[in-house]
């Protein structure tokens, strides 16, 4: 395997990675409108399946945390690829925004930066 088929291979798995928790996380917030509407069809209290319901939105609290760690692992390794020299690689859509980046440690919001090829 060479240099190039390497990267596209760990890009191709963190775009799944990526995608899976999104999937994920599309789920679970199904499932809690899926047991709200389902209590309000069957008409019962709301505090019926309650400890449930808390369980499944702490379920999304935890997938968020894994996304934002994913995204980070992203910009972590673009960063390390661009230290190495690999220039840039499109795995996943198409229809990918520019590179962002988001400041170390800051709280404004993603800034586009220039590509390097």
């Amino acid at each position: 395997m060479d240099r190039t088929e390497v990267v596209a291979s760990v890009a191709g798995d963190l775009y799944a990675t990526e995608k899976a928790v999104d999937a994920a996380i599309t789920a679970s917030t199904t499932l809690v409108q899926s047991m709200i509407g389902a209590r309000t069809l069957l008409k019962v209290s709301p505090v019926a399946g309650s400890e449930a319901q808390a369980k499944a939105i702490e379920a999304i609290a935890a997938l968020s945390s894994a996304r934002e760690a994913i995204v980070a692992c992203h910009a972590e390794l673009q960063r390390a690829h661009r230290r190495q020299g690999f220039g840039i690689y499109a795995v996943g859509p198409l229809n990918k925004p520019d590179d962002w980046e988001t400041p170390i440690g800051s709280e404004e919001p993603p800034r586009a930066i220039p590509r390097v090829a």
